[in-house]
């Protein structure tokens, strides 16, 4: 990394640059800090290489193809502008070298770091060729070792017309020494998967041996002995030559998939240790100082440069067809700020004739997550009736409510009758993870803005679905309170991270956190857990042997991060436990008794009681629903205001369903919970102080304030 230069910008798509990584023909790559504060690598393509009509057109359609990539070991683009006078798209920043970097300045990698290699780089592999995509360039120039496993970056997004490797039609593509001999000519056969299992063929070859199975030279010499010649595999080790000599098999169908490619490699993935032991001395260390150098960059000015982003980059085709109409369960409630006789409600439409317009919640509110849902209901009732009382509106809310259940059928059939209501103008929902593509995907079609409010958006969400409006950070901010925890209040030198995959996806986004900024800049061991039957005994006595002083769990269950506290407890573990909000639910505390005191959870909502500016809300709750609001309630009260306001702000406009996707992300709300606003130009959630720390006191979740604010442990 090397300091940013005089002429260059100190923002670029609302990502703060702090040094450059790298430079050349093409452009230049920034390291830069997301509004959400992560590190990012934001790659800035040249003016004249985007004066091209043609390069711009594959650089605007392979940003938007990669952006949908979000698997562990791909390096997915999260933000992109095709648009602007120099492209530039943004990808999260991996502080580890490349392959071709580990390889050629410290020597070939041992057999078993190999296999680990190849399973992931073949699991990296399967996920871009589900999506459509053939990565086309796999190389040890792009493949990144981090400390948890390698990653796959450069899909083949920014390429000149002309360049040894490009994405232009009718040409060669590829690298020589690592293209399939069948994309070795112009003209050939379109690539497909099989070239990406040659090019993964030649990859291995090189981490194992130090050279590249076809050997080197002038371009031309390396492509002929690929074609013609058998590869060298003298110098690769016996356990690997099976594997690696079928990848590089001349015809594309002998070649394994990459499904057996894995069973050829084996199932060893690092084991239940620290995910630091893949790799050989000295890389790890190598990857700690990159990562301790990215931290200690100071951050410049932030000065933005960017040209306004145009209203609306893309145009899609709307979709209104007709459907049944689904009923509000429930009746309005009123809520007035200052008392009335009677204890009425002032009604805006008492005294004016004020058009009516319609949002709408879609949430699980008699399935598994009917609790959430609920909370969602009333703070939006709440908020309704709150704007229908204010004196100034200039138009009346309703309230749509579709319940889905937590059902994939019933998500569809509700979405379907909201989308086809042309009332409704901007839908909120839904409220469990895995029903926001489907949603997202709808909403993006009949041009809806869908506010998330309590749901995890992938890092990409925003170059995915343009009308998807996320009111909370991504699982990865739940990252940031661990880290300052750790560091200010409850100081740990070696936080041991429990990743947990027994019972669902693990938390990885918090992994990666810890991992690129180790709380108190110590050091961080991974210990995963695949197999629920095994408990965590052996997992709690490695953490004590490599002298944890902390324990960070990384799972989404309730009751396995109430069997790790238990195990902790009766092992005698003193240090701080920490986990996050998807395990700080009652069950928690009911299956983990006594051992649950202590425990601190990062989390993304707010407790209203705690808010002195949310006092009225919740007396009102209080006098509506007879208890305090649950758990979300607060955000999806905002949600409403933040609508509101958008709607309002379009004052001369046409109020439809196109007006509130352009006008949303140009709109600030100063909520109950924090202030929602939005970068213009990616669509991102911006502000500080977004997520929030509890902790488990005699049976009940405390609050203990905003991240930033909690200096002390109480």
């Amino acid at each position: 990394m090397r300091p940013l230069l005089p002429a260059d910008p100190a923002a670029i798509g609302g990502n703060r640059l702090l040094g450059r990584l790298g430079s050349g023909g093409m452009g230049t790559v920034y390291l830069g800090r997301s509004p959400e504060g992560v590190l990012v690598a934001v790659k800035v393509i040249r003016a004249d290489h985007a004066a091209d009509p043609a390069f711009r057109a594959r650089f605007r359609r392979e940003a938007q193809a990669a952006g949908g990539l979000t698997g562990r070991w791909v390096v997915p683009v999260v933000a992109a502008d095709p648009e602007a006078r120099e492209p530039w798209l943004a990808t999260p920043f991996v502080p580890g070298p490349s392959l071709a970097e580990a390889v050629g300045g410290y020597g070939p990698l041992p057999a078993r770091t190999v296999r680990i290699l190849g399973t992931r780089l073949a699991e990296a592999l399967a996920e871009v060729h589900t999506a459509g995509l053939v990565h086309r360039d796999v190389k040890p120039g792009n493949v990144l070792l981090a400390p948890d496993g390698p990653r796959l970056i450069d899909f083949g997004i920014a390429r000149a017309a002309g360049a040894t490797t490009l994405t232009a039609a009718d040409a060669v593509v590829g690298t020589p020494g690592y293209l399939a001999p069948e994309l070795a000519r112009a003209g050939g056969p379109a690539a497909g998967p099989a070239g990406d299992v040659f090019s993964l063929g030649c990859v291995l070859a090189y981490a194992a041996t130090g050279s590249g199975p076809f050997g080197g030279g002038h371009a031309a010499a390396v492509v002929f002995r690929t074609v013609h010649e058998e590869p060298q595999l003298g110098e690769l080790p016996p356990e690997l030559r099976e594997a690696v000599g079928g990848c590089l098999r001349k015809e594309p169908a002998d070649r394994p998939t990459l499904g057996e490619l894995t069973a050829l490699l084996g199932t060893d993935t690092g084991g239940e240790g620290s995910a630091a032991d893949w790799l050989p001395a000295p890389l790890p260390r190598i990857i700690a100082e990159r990562s301790t150098r990215a931290l200690d960059l100071p951050a410049p000015e932030p000065t933005r440069i960017d040209a306004p982003v145009p209203a609306r980059p893309f145009t899609r085709r709307r979709l209104l067809a007709a459907g049944a109409a689904l009923a509000a369960a429930a009746a309005p409630i009123a809520w007035v700020t200052t008392s009335r006789p009677g204890g009425g409600a002032p009604s805006a439409g008492a005294d004016r004739d004020l058009p009516s317009l319609t949002l709408a919640l879609q949430a699980d509110l008699t399935g598994p997550g009917r609790a959430t849902g609920q909370a969602h209901e009333r703070g939006m009732r709440l908020a309704v009736a709150r704007h229908n009382a204010r004196p100034d509106a200039a138009f009346r809310l309703a309230l749509r409510v579709a319940d889905d259940g937590g059902d994939p059928q019933r998500l569809k059939q509700a979405a379907a009758e909201l989308l086809a209501d042309p009332a409704v103008l901007g839908l909120v929902g839904p409220t469990w993870d895995a029903a926001v593509p489907e949603l997202a995907g709808a909403c993006l079609t009949a041009d809806l803005t869908l506010a998330l409010v309590s749901v995890h958006s992938p890092e990409n969400t925003q170059a995915l679905w343009r009308t998807v409006c996320a009111t909370r950070p991504t699982d990865e901010g739940l990252g940031l309170p661990v880290l300052h925890y750790l560091s200010r209040v409850r100081i740990s030198r070696r936080t041991a991270v429990v990743e947990d995959a027994a019972n669902g996806a693990p938390a990885w986004q918090v992994t990666r956190v810890l991992q690129q900024s180790p709380p108190a800049q110590g050091t961080v061991s991974v210990h995963r857990v695949a197999d629920a039957g095994s408990g965590f005994g052996a997992t709690v006595r490695a953490l004590t042997e490599a002298r944890a002083e902390a324990v960070v769990y990384a799972g989404t269950s309730p009751q396995r991060a109430a069997e790790l506290a238990r195990a902790l407890a009766d092992a005698g573990f003193p240090g701080p436990r920490v986990a996050l909000q998807h395990a700080m639910e009652p069950a928690f505390l009911t299956s983990a008794g006594q051992a649950a005191e202590g425990w601190v959870f990062s989390a993304l909502c707010t407790d209203p009681l705690a808010l002195p500016a949310a006092s009225e809300f919740v007396a009102a709750h209080r006098s509506a629903y007879g208890e305090p609001p649950a758990r979300w309630a607060t955000e999806a009260y905002d949600a409403v205001g933040l609508l509101a306001t958008a709607l309002t702000g379009l004052e001369g406009e046409v109020r439809d369903r196109a007006g509130l996707s352009r006008r949303i992300f140009r709109t600030t709300y100063q909520g109950l919970a924090k202030t929602v606003a939005f970068d213009t130009r990616t669509r991102a959630l911006t502000g500080d102080a977004l997520a929030h720390l509890y902790r488990a006191e005699a049976g009940a979740f405390r609050y203990l304030g905003r991240y930033p604010d909690v200096r002390a442990d109480p």
